[in-house]
């Protein structure tokens, strides 16, 4: 629980109590908007592949995670930001304007601007504009709730399997996330997941075989799950980068455990960034990078052996 005195913001910066009510002061007021990125950035491979998506973010993060890649929004006070001003209807009417099929909040955590969100996401489906999440997936369950009736997407971080790793590292705790991920899969929204394998910290082979039986059992096999590699950052530098070894050792853990879908990603890689087909492992989505070198998906099947391919395809 987060006490705020008068006066004061909370953990994450971008809460003031005044006269007793808290209020948002990142409401409109994102501080990046980048109409460029590719779906793949997110990262979300199994959910129109090939397509731009329009990101927004504002300062601010309920984690203080000391490995954190976007530490400069994330960890930084709305004061010490330069931000626009991006009401709800000028961001949907811009994404609209521009013929997005989606819009993903992201890079920094769209938990923490929960209220500008949540009003871009319910006037954004009312245009036929999808929603995408990028998100730690740390908050309670009936917001969460409230907030993924208009999502359609989401990649959720699973950062450790171990609460301990998510007090000393994030300051935070591990059940929360476990609810949120649990909670989304039964909403119906498509769900990736995404752990970032650090060096000394979560790339034991136990550690990767306890987290992807955990995915297993409670998310389903068909659940895609993303190893990205670490980078030197914020709090950690003087750990090393992940190599491309440990993570294709994840990754066949991952796969040996009985996920159908498990990539690599932050490093390149000859078979991590591609989809496979689970049934006759037929190659069905090449990717290099961010780029959809061939899609041989056929209305969401694999055009070889028909197994429907768990996605979001058009």
């Amino acid at each position: 629980m987060c006490l705020i005195e008068p006066g004061q913001s909370g953990e994450c910066r971008v809460r003031i109590n005044i006269d007793g009510v808290l209020r948002t002061v990142v409401y409109g007021f994102p501080c990046s908007v980048n109409p460029y990125d590719p779906v793949e950035k997110k990262p979300l491979f199994h959910f129109l592949p090939g397509t731009r998506i329009l990101s927004v973010a504002t300062v601010g993060c309920n984690l203080h995670c000391l490995n954190c890649q976007n530490w400069e929004i994330s960890q930084k006070n709305p004061e010490e930001s330069t931000a626009a001003f991006l009401p709800p209807e000028r961001l949907v009417q811009l994404a609209k304007r521009n013929r997005y099929l989606s819009i993903a909040y992201t890079y920094s955590e769209p938990i923490i601007f929960y209220e500008y969100t949540y009003d871009t996401a319910k006037l954004a489906r009312k245009e036929g504009i999808r929603n995408v999440l990028v998100t730690a997936g740390y908050i309670n369950p009936q917001p969460w709730k409230e907030l993924l009736e208009y999502i359609d997407a989401a990649n959720i971080d699973l950062k450790f399997i171990s609460d301990d790793l998510y007090r000393r590292i994030c300051s935070g705790t591990l059940k929360p996330v476990q609810n949120a991920l649990v909670l989304a899969k039964a909403s119906g929204i498509l769900v990736e997941v995404t752990n970032l394998v650090i060096p000394t910290l979560n790339d034991k082979p136990e550690q990767i075989r306890e987290l992807a039986r955990w995915l297993k059992t409670n998310l389903g096999r068909e659940t895609p799950l993303h190893f990205s590699g670490f980078y030197p950052q914020h709090k950690m530098r003087h750990l090393p980068p992940t190599s491309l070894k440990t993570l294709e050792m994840a990754r066949e853990i991952a796969i040996s455990e009985g996920l159908d879908y498990v990539y690599i990603g932050n490093v390149r890689s000859n078979e991590g960034e591609n989809t496979y087909c689970p049934g006759c492992k037929g190659l069905l989505i090449e990717r290099k990078g961010y780029t959809i070198l061939q899609n041989r998906l056929k209305e969401g099947c694999c055009p070889d052996c028909s197994q429907e391919i768990y996605g979001v395809w058009k």
